[in-house]
C-alpha cells in the first residue's frame, strides 16, 4: 500500500506563496503514478485542485487556481509539488495530495466540479493545512 507523505503548509498573507510537498515513503516510488492535489475548506466537500502525469509531461489546473499554482514532480526525489503564488484568502484549507494508476480519471477528478471522496483514488497524503489571512 503506497504511503503518500506531505509537508509544508501554514500561515501566509493574501498574495504570498507557499509550496507543498508529497513524497513516497520510503520503500515505495512514485514513478508509475499520476498525482493529484484536492483540498476542503471547512465545512466544504473536497475539490480538485491540479493533476501531474506519472511522466510530468501533463499537467492540469481547476479554473479557481490557474495561473497561480503550479504542480511539479522530481522522479529521481520520489516527490510531488504544488507552488502556490498569490494566495487568496478562499485558499485556506487543508490540501491533500492522492496518488492513483488511472491517470485519466485522476485528472478527471482533478478538474471536476463535482466533490472528490476518498474511495475515488486509491492513495491519500495525511493532509496539510494552508490558511491565507492578515
Amino acid at each position: 500500500q503506497l504511503q503518500l507523505v506531505q509537508s509544508g503548509g501554514g500561515l501566509v498573507q493574501p498574495g504570498g506563496s507557499l509550496r507543498l510537498s508529497c513524497a513516497a515513503a520510503p520503500g515505495f516510488t512514485l514513478d508509475y503514478y499520476a498525482i493529484g492535489w484536492f483540498r476542503q475548506a471547512p465545512g466544504q466537500e473536497r475539490e480538485g485542485v491540479a493533476a501531474i502525469s506519472s511522466s510530468g509531461g501533463s499537467t492540469d489546473y481547476a479554473e479557481s487556481v490557474m495561473g497561480r499554482f503550479l504542480v511539479t514532480r522530481d522522479n529521481a526525489k520520489n516527490t510531488v509539488y504544488l507552488h502556490m503564488d498569490n494566495l487568496k484568502p478562499e485558499d485556506t484549507a487543508i490540501y491533500y495530495c492522492a496518488a492513483d494508476f488511472q491517470e485519466a480519471h485522476l485528472f478527471r477528478r482533478a478538474k471536476s466540479a463535482s466533490p472528490t471522496a476518498e474511495g475515488d483514488i486509491a492513495h491519500w497524503g495525511q493532509g496539510t493545512q494552508v490558511t491565507v489571512s492578515s
